[in-house]
């Protein structure tokens, strides 16, 4: 096999949600910080998020996490998450792979029966507690960086739907949430697809409505999904959603989509510091998640959130290509991608 360059990371899932993760051998991208280098991977250079994510190497559901040494003393590790639209500064699914991949590569000692690992994300740093057990990480919880709302019940005029309600808020990136009950569906498994339409419908209508800019992250400054929540029960501590990225489904029920849902909620009156649920997916694989709680965030009140969930190490990928390759950089078809978002 003749190459140019080859990438190998770990395959992982967490509750269902795919995360590759390359601990080594990605270190060219330019920036000292997470946020330098999130700021590179989107604003100057995306070859290596093509590289990663496109096809023949990746597929829609790539998520690629890319693990560097961290410019925090306090972190173990640093890490970027790059997706077919952009590089994002956060994500609780993600964070609980990359984890659980430094943990069972021995990248970062495990002990015994808990180890904490804090890693340097471009939204902030992020402690976990990993729950360990006969040489696996079983569980790893995640103490979500400060997350608030931007605005509630922004009106949207939707074609096929008509006006429809979405709240605005940031839980390491930021998200629009609206109730699936005002797109006339339900958060099962059988409509998926729709629920992906209605979530796009959503996020082009607030293309050129919605504005949002981190109050303390400059890089920060874009809607990363659209969460639709709804089919729960949260008087009993139940939460069901469905985030919508890159033309799919969040396979787990996503741990930056539900913080900015509690803080949607703690602003309603809804939860309060202490309050806890578990949140389910539309594959029913399920997050404990906590509001432990109150702080700000520039002059804004904001909630702490607090993550949990399960990774699953599934097996390893190269990524390579030959230097006659005609598509080093991949490539894109609309029977899969949603090509709006690239």
């Amino acid at each position: 096999m003749r190459v140019a360059r080859t990438l190998t990371g770990v395959e992982v899932h967490a509750e269902g949600e795919q995360g590759t993760c390359f601990l080594g051998g990605v270190y060219e991208v330019p920036g000292v910080t997470m946020r330098e280098k999130l700021h590179h991977l989107n604003d100057v250079d995306d070859s290596l998020r093509r590289f990663l994510c496109f096809e023949p190497r990746g597929r829609p559901q790539t998520s690629a996490n890319l693990v560097f040494e961290s410019s925090d003393p306090a972190a173990h590790a640093g890490f970027i998450i790059l997706q077919p639209d952009r590089a994002h500064a956060m994500s609780g699914s993600n964070t609980i792979c990359v984890v659980t991949a430094l943990l069972e590569t021995g990248a970062v000692p495990m002990t015994e029966p808990e180890t904490v690992v804090v890693l340097e994300t471009a939204a902030g740093l992020v402690r976990t507690v990993a729950t360990c057990r006969d040489g696996r990480c079983e569980r790893v919880t995640l103490d979500g960086v400060p997350s608030f709302v931007d605005a509630l019940d922004v009106p949207l005029d939707l074609p096929g739907f008509g006006t429809v309600h979405v709240d605005v808020a940031y839980g390491g990136c930021y998200y629009l949430l609206a109730d699936v009950a005002q797109l006339g569906l339900r958060l099962e498994r059988g409509s998926a697809r729709a629920v992906v339409e209605a979530g796009q419908a959503i996020y082009a209508a607030a293309r050129d409505k919605v504005r949002v800019q981190h109050p303390t992250v400059p890089e920060i400054d874009f809607i990363s999904y659209v969460m639709l929540t709804g089919d729960d029960d949260p008087a009993n501590g139940r939460l069901r959603g469905a985030t919508v990225l890159s033309g799919r489904i969040d396979r787990s029920p996503c741990g930056t989509g539900n913080s900015a849902r509690l803080a949607c909620m703690a602003a309603r009156g809804q939860a309060a510091p202490g309050a806890r649920f578990v949140a389910t997916s539309l594959i029913d694989s399920e997050f404990a998640v906590e509001l432990v709680g109150a702080t700000t965030v520039g002059d804004r009140p904001a909630i702490l959130p607090r993550i949990g969930g399960r990774g699953f190490v599934v097996g390893s990928r190269t990524a390579a290509v030959d230097p006659t390759d005609p598509y080093p950089l991949g490539y894109a078809l609309s029977d899969l991608w949603d090509m709006s978002e690239l």
